[in-house]
């Protein structure tokens, strides 16, 4: 582990998961909203969203992939990583007041750049409603230990 109770690159397995869970709140989509500037109708006017196919308003997807960011970020592999990319399909909608369960699994380890590709994941009662990849930087006490000497 790191200085922050990050994993460092070491530490890391094909296969560790970790899952971060958070119940979107109206507050959450609303605040979204202003920060993002992203003030599509499906997502904060009731009345135009029973229109669409969804029958009422919906979380952004953003929104909703921000729990994967959470889990890296607070779990695997924790504090001191760096986002490099993200892919993703949103594959479902959130709805306000939907509890979402975004998982992260190591896929690969890239040694020498202390690079790690994870599966992620976010489902909703059981639902998948985004699948992707991300590639993150982590830390390294290979890396620590070199700069010391």
């Amino acid at each position: 582990m790191n200085e922050l109770n990050g994993y460092d690159f070491e530490d890391l397995e094909i296969g560790m998961s970790a899952t971060f869970s958070k119940t979107i709140t109206e507050a959450d989509i609303v605040l979204f909203a202003g920060a993002s500037g992203d003030n599509n109708a499906i997502h904060i006017n009731e009345e135009f969203a029973q229109t669409t196919p969804f029958k009422g308003r919906i979380a952004h997807g953003f929104l909703t992939a921000s729990t994967i960011s959470a889990a890296i970020a607070n779990k695997l592999p924790g504090p001191g990583t760096i986002y490099i990319s993200q892919a993703m399909s949103f594959t479902g909608p959130v709805r306000p007041g939907d509890t979402v369960h975004a998982e992260v699994v190591v896929k690969e380890l890239i040694a020498g750049r202390s690079r790690v590709v994870l599966a992620t994941t976010c489902r909703v009662g059981g639902a998948v409603v985004v699948e992707g990849e991300a590639t993150v930087k982590t830390t390294s006490a290979a890396k620590r230990a070199a700069e010391a000497a």
